[in-house]
């Protein structure tokens, strides 16, 4: 069935469709839409969930953390200074290896105060060990999450995931979605079922005391371990969801006419749409330019930029965020991908877009030409 959906409800019908059996939220601008809709739903009776109601974003996420250890399928949702304010408990979540899906809508981090697109709140928390989706269209948001959901619950990973929409850019914009049936998406994803879990009938410990002889390295090579694997899992997953649903995404990396590029210009989100305006503008020119989409950022992508690195002269990477260290983190990581090949392209970082400055047409061009 296709609907008129903008990226917060796609979201809220993604957990649907996923068949989550506990949310836990706490509103904020502008994530609030997706909270709303999933109250919708359940008032309905069109979704069947428990609906934890919590006083705010961090203990939201530890709500979620302990339905996830009990064995139940999870989801949260948020922004900005509410993922801030989960920061903590992201490191538990990801430790505890509890596989919740999260949403977060791409919004700057204040002061002063903006409600608008900026992936400064995600890329703070690059680092806490959860797998990173951006996404650029309502119906990538609907299938991701399903992906998601299917990779994080795989017992070779069990680790957190979030999927990132730019603020009103996707959270607010309708497009028509194309709604997987019910049925199929049950027999894409299966039910949750954990190896180990919370149980008063077979009781263990999760998250105890490790002195630094025991096995704390070990836990955080676990993790390691566990993110390098979901790297062909999101492969696998997409492709099933291909071969199911007749839709896909690229992989890790989504490559725009990037096969004889010359200059490619790596951006993330939104944005992307734009580029690929671009992209085909300066195609009819007869300039050879194409477009990676990084779509995931945890785990990186690195076979897929070294192998894309082998074809082109220059790369531009687009941030939509800033780092107070030397650059922006795509920027950080993209070089750092491509450092020890023998014959690698320019790199070059720009910033754009941060605090919800439009990233427009002209834009593009000038970092085209500066390339």
């Amino acid at each position: 069935m296709k609907m008129v959906l903008s990226g917060n409800a796609s979201a809220a019908y993604g957990a649907k469709l996923a068949r989550a059996e506990v949310i836990s939220a706490y509103p904020i601008t502008p994530q609030t839409k997706i909270v709303e809709k999933i109250a919708d739903l359940i008032a309905n009776g069109e979704f069947e969930t428990e609906f934890v109601k919590v006083e705010s974003e961090h203990s939201a996420m530890a709500a979620a953390v302990s339905a996830s250890l009990v064995g139940a399928r999870t989801f949260t949702a948020t922004s900005s200074q509410g993922l801030l304010l989960m920061h903590e408990v992201l490191h538990w979540a990801s430790a505890s290896r509890t596989p919740i899906v999260m949403v977060n809508i791409n919004r700057a981090v204040a002061p002063p105060w903006s409600v608008w697109a900026d992936q400064t709140d995600t890329i703070a928390q690059r680092d806490t060990g959860w797998m990173q989706f951006y996404c650029e269209s309502c119906q990538e948001v609907v299938d991701t999450m399903l992906i998601l959901y299917k990779v994080a619950e795989d017992k070779d990973v069990m680790m957190p995931a979030m999927l990132s929409e730019d603020a009103f850019l996707l959270s607010h914009t309708s497009e028509i979605v194309d709604m997987p049936e019910q049925a199929e998406v049950d027999e894409f994803l299966g039910k949750f079922e954990p190896e180990q879990r919370l149980d008063v009938e077979n009781p263990m410990s999760f998250g105890s005391l490790s002195m630094p002889h025991q096995y704390y390295y070990e836990f955080r090579y676990k993790m390691a371990e566990a993110m390098e694997t979901a790297r062909e899992k999101i492969l696998d997953a997409e492709r099933e969801f291909e071969k199911r649903f007749g839709r896909s995404y690229g992989g890790l990396l989504d490559l725009y006419r990037c096969d004889d590029a010359e200059i490619v210009l790596i951006a993330a989100g939104s944005m992307s749409s734009t580029i690929r305006v671009a992209v085909d503008e300066m195609r009819e020119k007869g300039k050879k330019i194409g477009l990676a989409r990084l779509r995931v950022f945890r785990p990186f992508p690195i076979k897929e930029l070294r192998e894309l690195a082998k074809g082109a002269k220059m790369i531009g990477v687009l941030d939509r965020s800033f780092c107070f260290g030397y650059e922006g983190a795509f920027f950080t990581e993209v070089k750092s991908a491509l450092y020890d090949m023998e014959n690698r392209p320019l790199v070059k970082g720009y910033v754009v877009g941060i605090g919800g400055r439009d990233v427009t047409l002209d834009v593009i061009h000038d970092v085209i030409n500066d390339c």
